[in-house]
C-alpha cells in the first residue's frame, strides 16, 4: 500500500493539464473560480476512474480511433483554457472579458483527457492490496486517490491565488497568466510528440 501511495502522489504531484490549469484558473480568475473549477476535475476524475473499473473505458478504447480523438480533443481543450488564462484581465479592445472555467469545464477536461484514462487504469489494475476483497481494494483506491488528489490539487490552486493576491502590476499579472498559459501548451505540444501511433 505504502508504494500505492507513493505513486499516486508522484503523478499527481507533477505538472499535468489538470494542476496546471488549476493553478492558472486560480491566478487570472481568483479563489470562488478556482474551487467551481476543482469540483468540475473532482467529478471528472472519479467519472474516468468509475469507467476505468467497470470496464466501460476498455469498451470504449476498444473502438478504433477513439483514443485519437480524445488526444486530439484535448489538446484543443487544453489549447482553448490556456487562452482563457493568458487573456484573463486582457486590456486588449477587441477581445472581450473571459469568463472563468466552471464546473462543466472541469469534468469536460477530464472525461477526454487520455492521461487521466492512463493514470486510473494504472492505478486500480496495478498495486494489489493483500488480504482484501476486489470491492475492498477498489473502495480503499479510490478513498486513497481522492485524500491525495484534493490537497494536491488545492496547492496548486492556492499557488496560483497568491500570485494573484500579490498585487503584482498589472503588467506582471498578465505576464504570469501567459506563463501558465504557455505550460499548458507545453503539455499539448509533448501530447502531440508522443502520442500513440
Amino acid at each position: 500500500m505504502f508504494a500505492f501511495i507513493v505513486v499516486i502522489f508522484f503523478l499527481l504531484i507533477t505538472p499535468g493539464p489538470g494542476v496546471l490549469s488549476t493553478a492558472g484558473v486560480g491566478s487570472a480568475f481568483g479563489a470562488s473560480a478556482a474551487y467551481r473549477y476543482i469540483t468540475g476535475l473532482f467529478i471528472g476524475t472519479n467519472l474516468v476512474a468509475l469507467a476505468v473499473v467497470t470496464g466501460v473505458s476498455s469498451l470504449m478504447f476498444a473502438q478504433p480511433g477513439l483514443g485519437t480523438v480524445l488526444l486530439y480533443a484535448s489538446i484543443l481543450y487544453l489549447g482553448y483554457l490556456a487562452l482563457r488564462i493568458a487573456l484573463a484581465g486582457s486590456n486588449i479592445a477587441f477581445i472581450e472579458k473571459q469568463s472563468p472555467p466552471g464546473i462543466a469545464n472541469g469534468i469536460a477536461l477530464q472525461t477526454i483527457n487520455p492521461k487521466a484514462y492512463a493514470v486510473n487504469t494504472t492505478l486500480f489494475t496495478s498495486f494489489p492490496f493483500a488480504q482484501t476483497s476486489h470491492l475492498q481494494e477498489v473502495l480503499l483506491k479510490f478513498l486513497l486517490i481522492n485524500a491525495i488528489w484534493i490537497p494536491i490539487h488545492l496547492l496548486w490552486m492556492y499557488a496560483g491565488i497568491t500570485l494573484k493576491k500579490m498585487a503584482l502590476p498589472p503588467r506582471v499579472q498578465r505576464s504570469i497568466n501567459i506563463l501558465m498559459s504557455i505550460s499548458l501548451l507545453i503539455v499539448v505540444v509533448l501530447a502531440m510528440l508522443f502520442k500513440p501511433v
